[in-house]
């Protein structure tokens, strides 16, 4: 399955994350045992980051959290769990308990709620270059700004993943080696190792709309 929908897809609306069923236990879930809902929030995110999609796969449950999209529902007796996010430490960390206030919500800032929106080719775009975030929306520069998504270890790990791609686009020509065996099971597993790293974002349009985000 993949992470990000096509832009057709994109445009017909629809989140990037498509939920499950909610758990069955705990029922009803309240502040005090809403972690117990991690095994499927690990199935709906795909074990991946809500904010970053960093692979949450062999970080250990010690990187893993559970992010309130809306924090001020943290306190709610009932929790709702469409407001729980798989998340790791730094991006929840980041995010907090930031919410835009009523006269940041008029400007259009707010956070991109992926279970409901398009966020990454829509409103978020990779620069191929420096391969840093590009928010085009008020929205999305809210967003990027408020969790740190521009942080340098995730702009490491897309510079990684954009390398690795590279050069696994190369696969025929240096696959046609003496030893093809050892050559293709090289391929195949860095192709595992990048599909486990944050996948490919869109890059931006030609033009862009950032000079509405001012």
């Amino acid at each position: 399955m993949s992470i990000l929908s096509s832009s057709k897809q994109a445009d017909s609306g629809g989140g990037r994350v498509k939920r499950g069923k909610p758990p069955l236990v705990p029922h009803p879930i309240r502040p005090s045992n809403y972690r117990k809902c991690l095994p499927e929030l690990k199935r709906d995110f795909q074990e991946r980051c809500a904010y970053c999609m960093r692979s949450l796969k062999n970080t250990g449950d010690r990187e893993i959290e559970i992010d309130h999209f809306n924090p001020q529902q943290k306190k709610d007796r009932i929790q709702n769990y469409q407001n729980l996010f798989l998340a790791d430490r730094s991006c929840n960390g980041k995010k907090d308990d930031n919410w835009p206030s009523k006269e940041d919500t008029r400007k259009g800032l707010r956070f991109l709620n992926c279970c409901e929106e398009q966020d990454y080719g829509v409103h978020i775009f990779e620069d191929t270059v420096t391969h840093e975030l590009i928010g085009v929306t008020p929205a999305a520069v809210y967003h990027i700004e408020t969790i740190d998504l521009n942080a340098p270890h995730l702009v490491g790990e897309r510079q990684r993943r954009a390398e690795i791609r590279k050069l696994l686009k190369k696969k025929k020509g240096w696959l046609k080696v003496e030893n093809f065996d050892c050559a293709y099971q090289s391929w195949v597993m860095l192709e595992k190792f990048a599909d486990d790293m944050i996948p490919p974002i869109p890059t931006p349009p030609a033009r862009t709309a950032v000079e509405n985000v001012e």
